[in-house]
């Protein structure tokens, strides 16, 4: 078992909060008037009893170990206490309370221009990092050519980065961080304000970093697919704690549907279920082609969204139907049971079983949500409609028999079929 090369005990930060009255323009009649106030009145009682200043925890008493090569996302919504534990694992901030260890350089990408000198040139602030990480300047110049060619700024090189872009500081901030060999690379959100081409170009490198040259990383981000694709693990925090940690799957899964996550199968007994004097709903579960229960299946294979369900009332028409949304929240399709008789014909009562099957190679990897309901609009009623009842995550096998192919770097779209493609050479 390897050793860990980060190792966070028992770690708090607090910050102090100063509470200040907000006072409004003040004119020369409110000051008069003011103070003929006071001549003819007894003083002003407080009315509330709100402290001058407030302590404030962004971190409590976290704990945690991340190995050498691991690629760890750290989750959470804002206000969680994200940035402020990598500020403190990057040794910009220092903990109030507990202790952190770490074994290996850092190279750390907060915030856009975060360790760039305004006044130097990009030239001159790439040796600046390297000098910063402990590297000499040998190793520096042997790197350099392949940091300039990442970061797409030939032209621009010799100037000043006080006049870059916001997207031009962070492509030479991340193409400093990935190149001059740090053993931990610390990424949050800022990557979100290159392009979307470069923000693929940076994750390819990160998993390059991670995989083939065995470095570990801590990446930020609100998008679960992007986590999904990079991190093996990760740690989800809210209000300054660890809620939970492990797989990324099944860390995502909590953080997507709330504190308390729910799985891939979902029952309601006695009055708890949904529905009405018609019909009730039993259960909702994620299957697969041998009617297996799982919360996580391969980008090649079919799904099922199985719902039970029992009628209570004879002669009315059911439409079943389903919601897909990705962690993102986008709606990725909508579907209900156009193709089956009980579409047209009238329920008897009983118990039933249906299950809707997502195809093989439609959806990409990624954590991905149902909502389920009865309803007949042609009568404009709805019977129920419950939404997040379950979640599930695909992952891709990287066995080139996915749309993906061969590539192995960020592949983005909210739906990826395998299309049937025909190429003949005319003759």
């Amino acid at each position: 078992m390897s050793e860990p090369v980060i190792k966070v005990e028992n770690l708090s930060k607090r910050f102090v909060i100063s509470h200040e009255k907000q006072e409004r323009y003040t004119s020369l009649r409110d000051v008069v008037a003011r103070r003929a106030k006071k001549i003819f009145s007894f003083p002003a009682q407080p009315t509330t009893n709100i402290p001058a200043k407030e302590d404030f925890w962004a971190l409590k008493d976290i704990n945690f170990e991340i190995n050498k090569g691991d690629r760890v996302g750290i989750i959470g919504r804002n206000g969680a206490g994200k940035s402020t534990l990598l500020k403190i694992l990057s040794r910009i901030t220092e903990p109030t309370k507990g202790r952190v260890t770490i074994d290996g350089r850092v190279a750390s990408l907060l915030e856009v221009g975060t360790g760039f000198h305004p006044e130097l040139t990009g030239r001159e602030n790439i040796f600046l990092n390297g000098a910063i990480l402990g590297m000499s300047r040998a190793e520096i110049r042997s790197k350099f050519d392949e940091i300039v060619a990442f970061a797409e700024i030939e032209k621009f090189l010799d100037t000043p980065v006080k006049h870059y872009s916001s997207g031009m500081y962070v492509r030479l901030a991340f193409a400093v961080a990935a190149h001059l060999e740090p053993e931990i690379l610390i990424v949050d959100e800022v990557l979100a304000v290159g392009d979307a081409q470069f923000q693929k170009k940076c994750l390819g490198k990160m998993e390059e970093v991670s995989k083939n040259e065995g470095r570990t990383i801590l990446f930020v981000s609100h998008n679960m697919n992007v986590i999904s694709a990079l991190c093996s693990n990760a740690i989800l925090l809210s209000g300054g704690r660890v809620i939970e940690s492990g797989r990324s799957i099944d860390v995502m899964n909590s953080y997507v549907l709330g504190s308390g996550g729910k799985s891939s199968e979902r029952e309601w007994v006695g009055k708890m279920r949904p529905g009405n004097n018609i019909i009730k709903l039993n259960s909702v579960r994620m299957i697969d082609a041998s009617r297996y229960s799982k919360d996580t299946f391969s980008i090649n294979e079919e799904i099922g969204i199985e719902m039970n369900y029992e009628v209570l009332e004879d002669n009315n028409v059911l439409w079943l139907g389903h919601n897909l949304y990705n962690s993102e929240g986008v709606n990725v399709f909508d579907t209900h049971s156009v193709s089956t008789d009980l579409y047209v014909k009238p329920h008897k009562k009983g118990k039933y079983s249906s299950v809707a099957w997502i195809p093989a190679n439609l959806l990409p990897e990624g954590t991905f949500i149902i909502g389920s309901g009865v309803f007949n609009h042609s009568e404009h009623r709805i019977h129920f409609h419950e939404r997040d009842i379950v979640v599930f995550s695909i992952v891709d096998t990287y066995d080139g028999k996915s749309a993906r192919g061969l590539t192995t770097s960020h592949f983005s779209g909210v739906v990826r079929p395998l299309l049937r493609w025909n190429i003949n050479a005319k003759k």
